[in-house]
């Protein structure tokens, strides 16, 4: 890794804590890259969990012998599984440089969260309430089981079952185009959503957040549903932004710090040229002879 990802990494295991050995592939995984047998989806869901964790920051470089090294896989899968990361949007391609894992501005950040809080609202205002008890019932089994992987720490259980419980919830707003819409930008904003993951005590804030939800739904409340749905996004945006602004802090230190050493090595310069000169011993006359 070099040294900016160094920093960005130690960012996000600050923040994971004890916790961040748990970050580690799978037996399954470990397996089929000793075979050389991962397929496209096992390649794609490795590099997005290494986005999603903070293995790989923005701007980083994907390079396809490196990952067919790291991965055993064919070049073709590798390759493959690098356009479908640029069709979801977490990877972007240069002319001459390849892909990279793709960089949020701060101006981008604050537009796919206005979308989403746009779509996620008109998807509470859809939803029949008060819900039916089949799909309390079924919340609440995804939501045991994202308790569960909490407890243990497990960031993959975590994930998979964050995603099960938004997409039955907001399936049940009975417009498949406004739940697909809702589910693209939910996974365009992955790598922004990553941090909450690592954070314990904003884990327990989330958990919390999704009973509150159920319970909206239950008793009917339309308000508070909508009020958390858009709340229950601002978490990770807000966390993303701060990340990234202390490596872009880092980086403007550097930038000015190094000014400053050529302005110490102009000064030297001067110092020496203001130094007087020794005497110049005298010039010899050469007499010529005729």
């Amino acid at each position: 890794m070099t040294e900016a990802t160094l920093r960005w990494y130690a960012l996000v295991c600050r923040r994971m804590g004890s916790g961040v050995e748990r970050i580690t592939t799978t037996s399954a995984e470990s397996e089929a890259c000793a075979h050389g047998d991962l397929s496209t989806a096992d390649v794609v869901r490795a590099l997005e969990f290494d986005i999603l964790f903070g293995g790989l920051r923005p701007r980083e470089r994907l390079v396809e012998d490196a990952l067919i090294h790291r991965f055993g896989a064919k070049r073709h899968v590798v390759r493959q599984a690098l356009l479908d990361l640029e069709r979801i949007g977490i990877v972007v391609r240069t002319p001459n440089r390849g892909a990279s894992v793709r960089d949020f501005s701060a101006e981008e950040v604050e537009e796919i969260t206005e979308v989403r809080e746009t779509l996620h609202r008109r998807a509470v205002q859809r939803i029949s309430l008060p819900a039916p008890a089949e799909l309390i019932g079924q919340l609440q089994a995804i939501q045991r089981r994202h308790d569960e992987a909490v407890n243990a720490r497990d960031p993959r259980a975590i994930d998979d079952a964050n995603e099960a419980f938004h997409a039955l919830l907001f399936g049940a707003c009975g417009n498949k185009l406004l739940s697909e819409a809702i589910g693209h930008y939910a996974y365009l904003s992955r790598a922004m959503r990553l941090y909450p993951l690592v954070d314990p005590a904003l884990l327990e804030t989330l958990r919390r957040e999704h009973w509150a939800m159920i319970e909206a739904l239950r008793a009917g409340d339309r308000r508070e549903l909508a009020r958390l749905v858009v709340g229950h996004i601002q978490h990770s945006k807000r966390i993303y932004l701060e990340v990234r602004g202390s490596l872009a802090g880092d980086t403007d230190q550097r930038t000015q710090r190094a000014p400053a050493v050529r302005s110490r090595g102009a000064r030297s310069k001067s110092i020496r040229a203001s130094r007087p000169s020794p005497p110049s011993a005298p010039r010899r006359r050469t007499t010529h002879r005729r």
